[in-house]
């Protein structure tokens, strides 16, 4: 086995080991030295190759071993374990130390952010999500950045990557009324800032990195709640003068605030809608927002300060197996996957209506029978590639050669699977409109197919991006996902079908009484439509926005598109609801 001194850190002088400089008996002082710096390797690094290792061995890469340094990143020179650069405690691999060191005392301006969470949860989070959440996360990554800063980590380029994301990914609230994307955002966002949090390259860091930031939900404020107790104690005589500050300047704002109100409506309607609502009535609600955000917030920071080290947990790689083996399953469903789009490239140059003339079966029947099977293999089919993967031959470059062309060769197959797939949900959103549910399965498929690309790429230069780039990919889908308002969408293709499926003086195909469950997002669509069928679609959408009176920090960019474009054209006085049943029934048995 190879053995490097210049591979290994030196290890760390403990008290009354004397530096390592003892040997034991029979040992002189340099040799026993040696000895344990020996034993600090086989500690903290990995096994190097063995010495005798050909040199068409398989990459350490593909067999899933890490390097002697770590696997870090080409920019990461140092080789350090955590995007952020802290200091890892030196211990062996496994889930016994994952925990890189105690996270160092809390910073007064940690404690300041922190409180600056809370306080703004409590005034705006009451009224709902939009602009508001984004305001409250600013002071909560400022808390994580001020903690990690005490404990000597700095901020590298993977952690602006998940950071700036994070943030990123809640502009879906503000700019959308629809809450399912806002609600798929919102765990995104969660998810990048745990991985800015906790950084991780391999699989296991980035798959298990939320799971050290809800424990520190139970840390982080008895973490907290120390350090403030040490500052407050060693600074008592600085705490009155601030609280005195504090406490004139709300009156002065109180007082005067409330003289200007009444002197010009106009003013008060200003303070109006730029004050919170802080009322005794919703007392309880708001003391829970404010627990929320200051547990929220110290967890972030405890998390910075000391993370998790999930890339530390070492994945034994699968038995290998032999070249028959392996292979020939493989072999035969590349086959089956040529045979099948063989199938569908004979079926998109000869057309639709000569297969469905020998099948027998409709149009919309062919594209829904095939789009849910079609994803389902996209799906076996990765789950597929990972088997391959941990049972692969590892002899030497023939079997590295032999892997990569057989599963690059499923691979591209796939893709092609892929897009006949999201082909047949055209077709069938062509015979029965979009909803909800198909957009998302189509844009699922759609990452599915990217993250079999990314595979293909990793084939070639090599697996240790692939985690980190399979995430980011998963985050910027979804962001892309809110941004271009699959509500929107879902209302503006209908209404194209409604367009081109209407005859001289007939109305066209168009589902009423979905199109009324659609969020605020599909106004400007369904304003395009003739009366009587544009108020009745319109209806619930306006009542609900006459309902809420949100202040300006929780209206989406949505609602208040939305409520100008109803205040520009209101509501027919025809469509009342016997119209709309008439409408709904007409267009149901269409």
């Amino acid at each position: 086995m190879s053995d490097k001194p210049s591979e290994a850190e030196p290890r760390r002088s403990e008290p009354g080991d004397g530096g390592g400089a003892k040997g034991s008996a029979g040992e002189g002082s340099e040799g026993g030295g040696d000895a344990v710096r020996g034993r600090a390797v086989a500690l903290t690094k990995k096994p190097a190759a063995d010495a005798d290792e050909p040199e068409d061995a398989v990459p350490a890469s593909y067999s899933g071993e890490v390097s002697s340094k770590g696997g870090a990143d080409e920019d990461d020179s140092d080789g350090e374990d955590v995007d952020w650069g802290y200091p890892v405690a030196q211990s062996a691999w496994g889930f016994a130390d994952l925990q890189a060191q105690p996270p160092a005392p809390v910073r007064p301006a940690t404690l300041w952010a922190a409180l600056a969470t809370g306080v703004l949860s409590m005034l705006l989070l009451a009224d709902g999500l939009a602009l508001n959440l984004m305001l409250v996360a600013i002071p909560a990554a400022l808390a994580a950045y001020f903690a990690a800063q005490s404990a000597g980590r700095g901020p590298r380029r993977w952690t602006l990557v998940w950071g700036v994301g994070g943030l990123a990914l809640l502009t879906v609230p503000a700019l959308r009324d629809a809450d399912w994307p806002t609600f798929l955002a919102v765990v995104a966002a969660v998810a990048a800032g745990s991985l800015a949090l906790h950084g991780g390259r391999t699989w296991t860091g980035v798959l298990f990195g939320p799971i050290g930031l809800y424990t520190s939900v139970l840390t982080g404020p008895v973490w907290g709640w120390r350090g403030l107790r040490e500052r407050f104690g060693s600074a008592r005589g600085n705490v009155g003068p601030v609280l005195r500050a504090l406490a004139v300047a709300a009156v002065l704002l109180l007082v005067f605030g409330a003289l200007f109100a009444g002197a010009d409506a106009a003013f008060a309607d200003l303070l109006g809608g730029l004050i919170p609502d802080a009322s005794v009535s919703g007392g309880p609600w708001h003391l829970v927002l404010l627990v929320l955000g200051l547990v929220g917030a110290l967890a972030a920071a405890h998390t910075a300060a000391a993370p998790v080290q999930w890339d530390r947990v070492e994945v034994p790689p699968g038995r290998e197996r032999g070249r028959v083996e392996w292979a020939l399953p493989l072999i035969v469903l590349v086959v089956l996957f040529a045979a099948f789009n063989a199938v569908q490239l004979a079926v998109l140059f000869g057309g639709y209506d000569t297969v469905l003339e020998k099948t027998g079966q409709s149009y919309a029947e062919y594209a829904r029978q095939g789009f849910w099977q079609l994803l389902l293999v996209t799906l076996l089919t990765l789950l597929v590639i990972v088997f391959a993967l941990r049972w692969a031959p590892r002899d030497g470059a023939r079997d590295w050669t032999l892997v990569r062309a057989v599963l690059g060769t499923l691979c591209v197959l796939t893709l092609v699977v892929v897009a006949s797939a999201v082909r047949r949900m055209d077709m069938y959103v062509e015979a029965y409109g979009l909803t909800r549910l198909r957009i998302s399965v189509l844009a699922v498929e759609l990452w599915l197919g990217l993250v079999i690309v990314l595979i293909m790429a990793a084939g070639v230069w090599g697996p240790r991006w692939l985690p980190r780039a399979v995430m980011a990919s998963a985050a910027a889908g979804v962001l892309a996902f809110g941004l271009v308002s699959p509500d929107g969408l879902v209302a503006e293709r209908n209404v194209e079908r409604y367009v081109a499926t209407s005859n001289d003086g007939e109305e066209g195909k168009f589902d009423v009484d979905y199109a009324r469950g659609l969020s605020a997002d599909a106004v400007p669509a369904l304003d395009r439509l003739e009366e009587p069928l544009r108020s009745c679609a319109l209806e619930p959408i306006a009542r609900e926005l006459k309902k809420e009176n949100k202040p300006w920090y929780a209206t989406s960019w949505g609602e208040a598109r939305a409520r100008g474009i109803l205040e520009d054209r209101p509501l027919s006085t025809e469509a009342d609801w016997s119209e709309c049943l008439r409408l709904r029934d007409e267009f149901q048995y269409r």
